[in-house]
C-alpha cells in the first residue's frame, strides 16, 4: 500500500517570519489575532527540506521519500526523483524584498557541484542545492513588483529626466550596443563613496518627481529603506508592475525582480538558489548575479492564464515542475472539477470549499491547505 493512499489530506504549512513580512495579512486570512507577534512573510506549502509541511504531524518530504511512485505518481517520480518538484507559498510583503535573480538548471547544477567540491561553509555559499527556481506569482490583492528589464531606450529616458549629472554616463551606456548589461553593471559596481553620493542625489530628485512617473516614486521609497544601496538606482532600469487580484507575473531564470508590497500565491520549482544584488541585509554577490542575469528587456511581465472550464483558469509556464490553477466558486458555478495526473497542493484563500467526495472529502477554510497525492485524476470542489 502507498504511504499516502489516494485522497485529500490536510496540509499544515510553516510560516516564515522574515523582516519584510506583514503582521496582519497571513494572520488575517487564517483568522488568527492581528497583529501577529512577528512579521509573517511566507506560508510554505510543500516538501522543501528547509520547512516541510506536515500531514498528521509527519513531514511531507519524509512521506514522499518513503514512497515516491505512490505519492508522486510513476511519471513524476521518474523525472524528478523522490522529491516534490514544486513549492507553493502564500506571500505577504509589507516592505520591499531584495533585488534578485535565479540561475537556470544547468548553471545551478554546475555551481552547486563546484561549491561542494571546494568545501565552502554555508555562510559563503550562493548555492544550497542543484536545482533551478523559476517562479510564478498570482496576486490575491493589489500587488506591486519590479520585474524584468525595461527597454533600454525607455530606461535611458527615465534617467535623463532626473537632474543628476552622475546619471548621464549610465543613460549613455543604455543607448549603446550592450546597454542593459553595461548600465546595470556600472550601477552595481560603483565605489562606496560614489554609490553613497549617487543614491542620495537620485533619492532626493525622485522624491520631487514622484507624480511624474511611478518609477521615481518607487526609487524614493526604496531609498527610505536602503539609503546607501545601488538597488535604488537599478530600480529605474526595471519594469514597475501593478497586479490586480487574479493577475500573475512569470519570473524565469535570469530575470531580475523584486517584490515591493502586497499578498499573493507564489509557486516555484523547489530550489533555494537566490543571487542578490541589493535591497537586502542578506548575502549579496554582484559578480555571481551578473553571471546568471539575462540582459534582455521584458515587454510583458504579466502572464495571462488560459480558461479551462467555467470558474477555472490555469497558468502553464514553460517549465515541467508546476502549473497554477485558480478555481472560483460562485452561485453560478457551485462546483468545479480539477483534472491532473500528478500530486497537488490546494490552498483556500477566501471563503470555504470542500475538496473530494464521500469519505475522502475535506473542507478547507481561508488560509488552510490540503495535499492530494497522485491517483486522484479528477478532484471535485464544491
Amino acid at each position: 500500500m502507498s504511504a499516502l493512499p489516494p485522497g485529500v489530506y490536510r496540509l499544515d504549512g510553516t510560516v516564515r517570519t522574515y523582516a519584510w513580512g506583514s503582521r496582519s495579512a497571513i494572520a488575517g486570512i487564517q483568522g488568527r489575532p492581528v497583529p501577529s507577534p512577528e512579521p509573517e512573510a511566507e506560508l510554505w506549502l510543500g516538501a522543501h527540506p528547509g520547512a516541510p509541511s506536515r500531514i498528521g504531524g509527519r513531514p511531507l518530504d519524509e512521506i514522499v521519500a518513503s514512497d515516491p511512485r505512490g505519492v508522486l505518481g510513476p511519471a513524476v517520480a521518474a523525472e524528478f526523483g523522490p522529491r516534490l518538484p514544486y513549492l507553493m507559498k502564500l506571500l505577504a510583503a509589507e516592505e520591499p524584498l531584495s533585488l534578485q535573480a535565479h540561475p537556470d538548471a544547468e548553471h545551478a547544477r554546475a555551481a552547486f557541484a563546484a561549491e561542494e567540491a571546494a568545501g565552502l561553509p554555508p555562510e559563503l555559499r550562493n548555492y544550497r542545492d542543484p536545482h533551478h527556481k523559476p517562479e510564478l506569482l498570482m496576486a490575491t490583492g493589489d500587488f506591486e513588483a519590479l520585474c524584468g528589464f525595461r527597454a533600454p531606450e525607455a530606461a535611458a529616458d527615465l534617467l535623463d529626466r532626473i537632474d543628476v549629472p552622475a546619471l548621464r554616463p549610465i543613460a549613455a551606456l543604455l543607448r549603446g550596443p550592450d546597454g542593459l548589461r553595461e548600465a546595470f553593471t556600472t550601477a552595481l559596481t560603483l565605489s562606496p563613496v560614489a554609490r553613497t553620493a549617487l543614491v542620495a542625489e537620485v533619492a532626493a530628485a525622485c522624491a520631487k518627481l514622484g507624480g511624474v512617473d511611478s518609477a521615481y516614486e518607487i526609487a524614493a521609497r526604496l531609498a527610505v529603506h536602503y539609503p546607501d544601496d545601488a538597488g535604488v538606482v537599478v530600480s529605474l532600469l526595471l519594469n514597475h508592475v501593478r497586479l490586480a487580484p487574479g493577475q500573475a507575473i512569470w519570473m524565469p531564470a535570469g530575470n531580475p525582480h523584486a517584490y515591493l508590497r502586497g499578498v499573493g500565491v507564489e509557486v516555484m520549482a523547489s530550489g533555494d538558489n537566490v543571487l542578490r544584488g541589493g535591497l537586502t541585509a542578506k548575502r549579496v554577490d554582484v559578480p555571481e548575479l551578473l553571471r546568471v542575469l539575462r540582459f534582455e528587456s521584458l515587454e510583458t511581465p504579466v502572464m495571462s492564464p488560459e480558461p479551462v472550464a467555467p470558474g477555472v483558469v490555469r497558468w502553464s509556464p514553460p517549465v515541467r515542475e508546476f502549473e497554477l490553477t485558480r478555481a472560483t466558486l460562485t452561485l453560478g458555478t457551485p462546483r468545479v472539477e480539477l483534472v491532473s495526473d500528478g500530486p497537488r497542493v490546494l490552498l483556500c484563500v477566501s471563503g470555504a470549499i470542500t475538496a473530494g467526495r464521500g469519505e475522502n472529502a475535506l473542507t478547507l477554510t481561508a488560509g488552510t491547505a490540503a495535499f492530494v497525492p497522485a491517483g486522484v485524476p479528477t478532484l471535485p470542489l464544491t
